[in-house]
């Protein structure tokens, strides 16, 4: 019995950090079943302890049961060992091992957020929405979410078969080389007279180094010559809260950008933009898809709210909480949903996502084959000839800024346009914005 109550109050203790106790728990009642509750956990512990088929350490047990109450809240709660947690905080400053993926846990699969950019996950050719259902041999049904990322990682140049399962297609097998994950967060390069920023996820150092790329854009194209921004969210799985609101305020002057709620609503906070945009008051268009979630349909979210940018693309993840890590010493931390974020306007995209003002699929543009030659005016018989005074008249301007298309630009900028692959979504943003700069020249 002793052994018991040193366990119930054990596991009362581990309860019990970080987690405010509610007002209804100090009536006697409550702490009654509270304690018999209790007493069930140390009749379980024990009887593992002593009749399971293996031999099962009491920290793997207690690990386990911690893990499984936080887990079974919602996908995003979980318990940190020390290793795990120690991970993490290498992850959150922006570089870790493993195989470059961001996975979330549905109906008891790993399912894909997003791969990182120039990861073996990202060049594997995983998608978010693939669901992991082996790992290895390993069968995933039956592993907490840190159970399987754990398996994931692992030594560098080693490799792991992953089994995936995709829409309607049968099951198929990848083999990636597990490698160190260097995330630069922020890619940027120049599109004619446009500047493309593409931020992957959400470190510590994403905000400067989003200001850098701005800077270096604008000098290389020049200040006034600028038509405008795209900024890139797609298959961005978030972050920290930080530096959302961060690289929210570099595109607004003024205004809420998110506030979070918890369940006591004086911990209700409102983050707000400082005077001062980085991009100047130029156009900008957001891209997102499936894949961004969290953090970047913060910045999302509170560009679309204030009319800022225009967000093309697909409906993003519809991850709409906040999670607090709170650290356990000596026992790693806790990964503890505590809020729920919402827009300006007051709108949770919990499960829902943040719809596009135009919707974009990506695809593959192909030119149709013409069974007959063009035709034109000056291809029928009889056509009045070119005026001899119209033939020394120069061409007007108004295409200047959108002459060459999205891809010869590219490689003009950088030098890398003829490896890199055509991006539908991308050259209907490009071309949005030489629209809005044409249209407010003629207005000008």
């Amino acid at each position: 019995m002793k052994r018991k109550l040193a366990i119930a109050a054990t596991a009362l203790a581990f309860l019990s950090v970080g987690v405010p106790t509610p007002q209804a728990a100090e009536t006697p009642d409550n702490t009654e079943e509270t304690y018999r509750l209790l007493d069930l956990f140390g009749d379980v512990f024990e009887r593992v302890r002593r009749d399971y088929v293996e031999e099962v350490g009491d920290q793997e047990l207690i690990e386990a049961a911690i893990n499984g109450m936080l887990t079974d809240l919602d996908p995003h709660s979980s318990y940190l060992n020390a290793d795990n947690f120690k991970d993490m905080q290498v992850q959150t400053r922006g570089e870790f091992g493993g195989l470059g993926i961001e996975v979330t846990m549905e109906n008891g699969l790993i399912k894909v957020v997003s791969p990182i950019d120039d990861t073996p996950a990202f060049r594997a050719g995983l998608q978010p929405g693939d669901l992991i259902t082996h790992i290895g041999e390993e069968e995933v049904i039956g592993l907490s979410l840190q159970d399987a990322v754990d398996k994931m990682r692992g030594p560098v140049d080693t490799d792991l078969t992953l089994t995936i399962r995709r829409d309607d297609q049968e099951p198929f097998e990848v083999t990636l080389t597990r490698a160190i994950i260097e995330i630069r967060s922020v890619r940027s390069r120049r599109e004619g007279d446009i500047g493309y920023l593409r931020v992957t996820s959400f470190s510590n150092k994403t905000y400067d180094t989003l200001e850098e790329a701005i800077d270096e854009l604008k000098e290389e194209i020049g200040p006034e010559n600028v038509k405008g921004w795209v900024l890139d969210l797609r298959n961005n799985p978030g972050g920290l809260l930080d530096q959302a609101v961060a690289v929210s305020d570099a595109f607004l002057e003024s205004g809420e950008i998110v506030s979070t709620r918890a369940r006591d609503a004086d911990e209700t906070q409102r983050f707000n933009a400082r005077e001062g945009d980085l991009t100047d008051g130029k156009p900008i268009v957001v891209l997102i898809n499936d894949g961004s979630a969290s953090a970047s349909e913060i910045v999302a979210g509170a560009l679309q709210d204030h009319r800022r940018a225009i967000v093309l693309g697909t409906k993003s993840f519809g991850k709409g909480s906040v999670q607090t890590i709170v650290p356990l010493p000596g026992h790693g931390a806790m990964r503890l949903t505590t809020a729920r974020y919402y827009t300006p306007s007051g709108r949770s995209i919990q499960a829902l996502g943040i719809e596009p003002d135009i919707r974009v699929k990506q695809a593959v543009i192909e030119e149709i084959d013409r069974a007959f030659p063009r035709r034109s005016e000056a291809s029928l018989r009889g056509a009045l000839d070119l005026p001899q005074d119209a033939e020394d008249e120069p061409a007007p301007e108004h295409g200047a800024q959108g002459e060459t298309d999205a891809e010869d630009q590219a490689a003009d900028a950088d030098g890398e346009g003829e490896d890199r692959p055509e991006d539908y979504q991308l050259t209907r943003a490009l071309d949005l914005l030489r629209g809005l700069a044409l249209y407010d020249g003629r207005q000008g």
